[in-house]
């Protein structure tokens, strides 16, 4: 598998401290190395178009779309990033 970045998740990336910039990137190379792996906790959204998140902390996820051999990494932010387009 691969990634891709919307314009919408490089704009929440780069708010984004110094900090939680490092756990985003170190948590991308768990998905991109084990999407099981149990810090992820993926988990498809109850959403129609096929959505799902991982956590990157306690209080921040990033959501992405599966197509084909590619994550499409959609937003990252607070919990509640994962109700937003």
């Amino acid at each position: 598998m691969k990634a891709a970045f919307s314009d919408r998740f490089v704009k929440d990336y780069t708010r984004l401290p110094a900090r939680l910039r490092d756990s985003v990137d170190k948590q991308i190379r768990l998905l991109l190395a084990d999407p099981r792996h149990p810090s992820l906790d993926l988990k498809k959204m109850r959403d129609p178009r096929d959505i799902w998140r991982f956590k990157v902390t306690a209080g921040y996820r990033v959501t992405l779309q599966i197509e084909g051999d590619t994550y499409i990494l959609r937003r990252v932010g607070p919990h509640d990033v994962e109700r937003t387009p």
